[in-house]
């Protein structure tokens, strides 16, 4: 049970680092020559599940109790 809650923390803080880095750093798009167009997409709805799904996991792993 160790190892899972010590899985369940990493995956959490993982896709809440990774959600929160997609909701807000913009992406390149396009780039021709001199001319480069970037894009800020904001909170989608793939990346609020994906900070939701890692709140989850950290909640879980959080509140797993080792068994003896």
């Amino acid at each position: 049970m160790k190892i899972l809650k010590i899985v369940l923390l990493i995956v959490g803080v993982v896709l809440i680092v990774f959600g929160l880095y997609n909701a807000f750093v913009p992406q390149q798009v396009l780039d021709i020559g001199p001319l480069e167009v970037n894009a800020k997409e904001g909170l989608t709805n793939q990346t609020l599940g994906m900070i939701g799904i890692g709140v989850l996991a950290l909640i879980a792993g959080a509140l797993l109790k080792n068994r003896r």
